[in-house]
């Protein structure tokens, strides 16, 4: 189902502000869609009034083109699964999956093929008998995720469903909820606060920051090609390093005149309007070029050592900056090493808009 919202804005009563305002999305037909951002950004907001949880303030919100502003939940061909579990503690797993099609007067024969064709491709079958409370934390959210499914919805929402659960079966259900989503090709749309899920799942990510979208596209476009100094900031494990500056003689230069970094060619054409303004440079931490010439002489403070990969909380000056480097390569806490930032990987920003330039 193609989902599109138009100028969608929410304002609760009581409230001066509107909590989200101006969203102008599409979500195509079987797309997988994560809605990020930090908390209090409104993306739960955006994904209950999706499902019909919340009422709509202003805008349209249409599924396959037929305005939906005002149809009730149980009429929006969704379902829906919650960070938190909320299974019926007294019924069987089996009995929690079917509750839905039991509401609806389904046939025994329908419910009883539903569920175990769910329980199937969930991987749960073996526990259709027990109740949750006999069956682990991931065990439960894949009878959630049953419960959703044995609907046939043409859209599926989730409201950070993996938040409850330890990290390494966090990484397994992430990838058993894209397994699952390709299997059932049916348009879904998932919020989460978490980056590593939006980056690693998503065909397409809208990330939101108060109220606002700042960016919708593909993963990758996120982590190289930023919009804006928000997005930056947020998308990338570890962050983004960013620093404040001018453009003087064609180069960037830091404020307190430490630091000098000439750009490439294609983007010192686009920076020659901002020649004497401030801007903000941004690199990515693997960007950096291990060089014996190079112009920045760093500081190793600290090596976080995560197995592939080290990482080098490094100093120059004032300046603090993470560097990625291969996990067998040698270096050592509180000497000096020099580097050269790739010049086809940097970053750069306006200084009042914090809006992109190259």
């Amino acid at each position: 189902m193609r989902v599109e919202l138009k100028n969608i804005g929410k304002k609760y009563e009581g409230r001066e502000n509107f909590t989200i305002r101006g969203v102008d999305l599409v979500i195509e037909d079987q797309e997988f869609c994560v809605i990020l951002g930090p908390s209090g950004c409104g993306k739960s907001t955006l994904l209950r009034m999706i499902a019909g949880l919340n009422s709509i303030t202003e805008g349209e919100l249409l599924f396959d083109g037929k305005l939906m502003n005002k149809v009730p939940p149980k009429d929006r061909d969704i379902a829906m699964v919650f960070q938190s579990y909320a299974l019926y503690p007294h019924m069987s797993v089996y009995e929690n999956m079917a509750f839905s099609l039991a509401m609806r007067k389904e046939s025994k024969k329908l419910i009883d093929e539903r569920v175990r064709e769910a329980a199937d491709v969930l991987q749960i079958s073996e526990y259709l008998y027990s109740k949750p409370s006999d069956i682990s934390g991931g065990q439960r959210q894949r009878v959630a995720l049953g419960r959703a499914m044995v609907r046939k919805p043409k859209v599926f929402l989730m409201d950070e469903p993996l938040s409850n659960l330890d990290a390494k079966l966090r990484e397994h259900m992430r990838i058993e909820l894209v397994r699952l989503h390709k299997s059932l090709d049916t348009t879904t749309i998932y919020v989460t606060h978490d980056q590593t899920e939006a980056m690693t799942m998503a065909s397409k990510i809208i990330l939101l920051d108060q109220g606002k979208i700042q960016q919708v596209g593909k993963p990758e476009e996120f982590y190289n090609r930023p919009e804006n100094l928000f997005v930056a900031g947020f998308i990338g494990s570890p962050t983004m390093n960013i620093l404040k500056g001018e453009i003087r003689g064609g180069s960037f230069q830091s404020l307190d005149r430490s630091l000098n970094i000439k750009p490439s060619q294609e983007d010192y054409e686009l920076l020659k309007g901002y020649e004497n303004k401030e801007v903000y440079l941004g690199i990515r931490s693997e960007r950096f070029l291990p060089d014996k010439e190079g112009s920045l002489e760093v500081l190793v403070e600290v090596i976080e050592m995560l197995g592939k990969e080290k990482l080098l909380y490094t100093k120059l000056g004032e300046h603090s900056f993470i560097i990625s480097v291969p996990g067998h390569s040698q270096y050592e806490e509180g000497k000096k090493y020099k580097f050269s930032p790739d010049k086809g990987a940097l970053h750069f920003f306006d200084g009042e808009s914090k809006e992109r330039i190259n």
